[in-house]
């Protein structure tokens, strides 16, 4: 084999294979260090506009997410204070009417139950004003209250254009009170709202016992629209939660597939590295073997 001073192919094929084994061995510890084998557009421009363009909708079903906690803990208030205000055997309009059921009881003392009933009265209305979360009660209306309220419900990618569904609710139908008096519970109907009830003075006369009556058949008809608002935002927390654990699994969907398109075999990559670098040690070895063609030659001269 001739020898050169000007050209030494061995070096030169030697040092090729070095530039190459150091160039795979950059792009292997890229993707060890990063955990990625897609990380810029450069590495795989599909995959890399793919995965980008999900991760903005994961970043987007995220603040849906948060949005969607944000309106169950409102809803969650408001049909808890609901719920409250519905009452059972010791509270709330279940047992507004039965005191005023028991109040037709000829000779009873209705002084003593209207004690009990002006607590329940008090308690409704506490229940209302304190059903409160990040600055929205429902149940307790004021003239800054809106007529309607959006929750946020879901997110969808439909055609490449995102779209922000929504819960629309009518206030009206859980206002308990409202600053005009036209809620469930401080709305006049006859003679007195439920809020106002008052059988102390009452007899036992047919037109006191009539007027009884009236105030039995008035909270009967406000426990009705109570409960029939608790349902309402006690399906409307089930949506949103329903909503809520689909958006967590949509979420983990996509960084699955997000994985799958641009994640590194780490296992994979390990090896490869530990063979690049016996190249890379090879490569050096080859490289200084044929520079001593060189000092043969110049060994010919002395």
């Amino acid at each position: 084999m001739s020898s050169s001073l000007l050209t030494n192919s061995s070096a030169m094929t030697a040092l090729q294979t070095l530039r190459n084994v150091s160039s795979q061995l950059a792009t292997t510890q890229n993707r060890i260090s990063t955990g990625q084998r897609v990380s810029t557009a450069s590495d795989n421009a599909a995959y890399w506009s793919i995965a980008t363009s999900m991760r903005a909708d994961n970043a987007a079903l995220s603040a849906v997410s948060d949005s969607l906690g944000l309106s169950a803990a409102t809803v969650d208030t408001e049909y808890t204070a609901l719920t409250a205000v519905v009452g059972d055997q010791t509270g709330g309009l279940t047992k507004l009417q039965a005191l005023l059921v028991e109040a037709k009881t000829a000779g009873i003392d209705r002084t003593k139950i209207q004690a009990d009933i002006t607590q329940i009265q008090q308690q409704m209305k506490g229940t209302a004003d304190a059903a409160t979360f990040n600055g929205v009660n429902w149940l307790s209306a004021t003239a800054t209250t809106p007529a309607t309220f959006n929750l946020v419900s879901s997110f969808s990618r439909v055609g490449g254009t995102p779209t922000i569904g929504s819960i629309t609710l009518t206030i009206a139908n859980y206002s308990l009170y409202t600053s005009t008096q036209t809620g469930i519970l401080d709305k006049v109907s006859g003679t007195a709202s439920i809020n106002t009830i008052n059988i102390s003075a009452l007899t036992d006369s047919a037109a006191d016992q009539t007027t009884l009556d009236g105030y039995i058949a008035q909270v009967t008809t406000a426990l009705n629209s109570v409960a029939s608002a608790a349902a309402d935002l006690g399906a409307v927390k089930n949506r949103l939660s329903t909503n809520t654990e689909f958006v967590k699994t949509l979420m983990d969907s996509v960084d699955r597939g997000v994985g799958q398109l641009v994640d590194a075999d780490m296992n994979a990559e390990s090896t490869r590295l530990q063979a690049l670098q016996t190249q890379q040690q090879l490569g050096v070895q080859a490289l200084s073997i044929a520079n001593q063609n060189s000092q043969s030659i110049l060994s010919l001269f002395k």
